[in-house]
This record gives C-alpha cells, structure tokens and sequence, in this order.
C-alpha cells in the first residue's frame, strides 16, 4: 500500500459528462490505498481462506427481480462481446452480453480460464465480492474522495491522471480503447482486454491502474451529480461519504430498488468515441448486485483519529 497525504482539492468536473459537475473543493485526511487493484492471485487467496462464493457463482432470488424470465435466473455474470460492425452507440446489448456460468475464475464463460492471469485485475466482481474481501484483509473501499483524490497523483487540475494530454508524445499511459468501440480495438497498448497491473507507468502518488484497465468500486452512493461548492473555506466538506442510498436507485426500473455505487477510473473499454472517462473526475454508477469483466476494485485502510 502507499500512504495518501491528506490535503483539499477540486472535485469533480465542469467540461464532461453531467454527472462531475460541479468541481467543487473537498478534503480529505490521509489514508493508505493499495498500489494496484486487487489480483486473481489475491483473490484466489481470499477464496481459498475463506470460501467465499462470488454473487456471479449464485443463481439469482427471483423475489429480488420481478418479472424476470425464469431462464435467465441462473448464475453468469456480464461478459463484453465485441461485434465485428459498427453498432448504435445508445444500446449497450450491442457488445454486452450475460453469460451463464461467467464469473472470476472464468472470466469469458464456460471454457476461459484465469491460466497466466494471476497478476491480471480480478474481474466478475460485485459489490458485496469487494467489501467482503477488504473485511478479510483487514481494509475498506475508497470513499469516491478519497480514490479520486488519489488517483490525481498530486496533479490537482490535470485533465488526466498524468498530465494534460491523454497520450503524451504518444506514448500509452494506460490500459484503454484505441480505434472506434466496440468493433475496432487497434490494441496500440499491447492489450485487447486486461493487462497486468503494473504494466503502465504509475501516477505522481505511486498507483497503478488508476486509470483504465478495469473500472474500481467504491464505497460511496451513486448521486446524479456533485453538490455545490462551498461558499466559504471554513465550510469545505471533510472526508465527504457520497448521498442517501434512496437516492442511487435507478428511476429507469422503479420496481427493482437495487442500490448502485460509484465506480471510478474507466476501463480498457473506454474510448475517446464513446465513453471518455478515463480521468480522475470521471464516475459511473453500478448496481451493487452487477458483475462485469471490467470491472475490479482496490482497497484502503484508514488512519484512526486521535484526540
């Protein structure tokens, strides 16, 4: 793990998506935060200790989804299935598909395997996979603070984690989509899907992986947007914890109240003609019974206050 200095910082985004506005100052106090996301291999213990069962390895409680077709209520996890054409950028089934029997240890389906991918990001990971395997090694998630103060590597108003230039001089900085998604992925990083943490340079705190390669769960509740900034100094929210669960539910399925959480730092997915959210500011919401082959997490461990 690295040590986070704790400091203030702008928060947040006015020139994207909706959601990062407004920048906005926060503070947050100091906190470790491991160096990369957690590993198959690292996970692969955690099971091995515990045998713990992923929500992708269960079948799903009808109850908790109602008016689902019975033959999808079986354990899979979501499975990024790249079409050969272009496709309507508005409808994610185009490249998204949930696949029976998906989950960590096979991260394609029936068939793939995690074979030379220990030091890969554990992928087919919900919400509930994250907390329990930070509870064993003694962490927590990030609040969405602190990973974005983190992922900032000290670089307050840089657009990226690096600098201001996605690929400076031309060079790579992380693991994401070159070419037009989701049906040309030019690979120019080296990497169609995930690549070993590390593989990339770390950013100014020492992290690898802030950016791109999977998408990183956090502690926080999805809100639409970030609150206004403070109207004086003394007023500047200190180690904010995100709004009401009520609140993160999706209004586009009001039957099915499902908390969501904030996910950061974009994915090798992510694409300057689609999803531009490899950046610190960047944020999406993710239900917490949602797994994915793009999305993993790391883990904090806070400071106790003293008097």
């Amino acid at each position: 793990m690295a040590w986070i200095a704790g400091g203030t910082f702008r928060m947040g985004s006015d020139d994207h998506y909706a959601e990062e506005k407004p920048t906005h100052r926060v503070t947050v106090e100091g906190f470790f935060i491991d160096v990369t996301p957690v590993t198959n291999r690292q996970f692969r213990a955690f099971v091995e200790a515990t045998g713990h069962v992923t929500f992708a390895e269960k079948a799903p409680d009808p109850k908790d989804y109602p008016g689902a077709l019975p033959e999808m209520l079986k354990a899979g996890s979501l499975v990024f299935s790249p079409p050969d054409h272009p496709v309507d950028l508005r409808d994610w089934s185009q490249w998204w598909q949930f696949r029976f029997r998906a989950n960590w240890r096979r991260p394609y389906g029936p068939g793939s395997s995690i074979k030379g991918l220990d030091d890969h990001p554990v992928v087919h990971v919900a919400y509930h996979d994250a907390v329990a395997y930070a509870a064993w090694a003694g962490k927590e998630l990030a609040t969405e603070a602190e990973w974005e103060y983190a992922a900032r590597g000290g670089l307050d108003d840089a657009e990226f984690a690096w600098g201001a230039e996605l690929c400076p001089g031309g060079r790579q900085m992380a693991n994401t989509w070159q070419g037009q998604f989701p049906f040309e992925n030019l690979a120019l990083d080296g990497y169609e899907r995930t690549s070993p943490v590390k593989t990339f340079p770390p950013n100014g705190y020492g992290l690898h992986d802030m950016i791109g390669n999977v998408w990183e769960w956090t502690a926080d509740f999805w809100s639409t947007h970030h609150p206004e900034d403070a109207p004086k100094a003394c007023c500047v929210p200190v180690n904010p914890r995100g709004g009401p669960e009520e609140a993160s539910y999706d209004p586009a399925q009001p039957q099915i109240l499902i908390p969501r959480k904030v996910l950061k730092g974009g994915s090798h997915l992510c694409a300057p003609n689609y999803c531009r959210r490899y950046r610190p500011a960047a944020r999406h919401a993710e239900p917490v019974d949602t797994s994915t082959s793009h999305v993993g997490f790391r883990c904090v461990r806070r400071v106790p206050l003293t008097d």
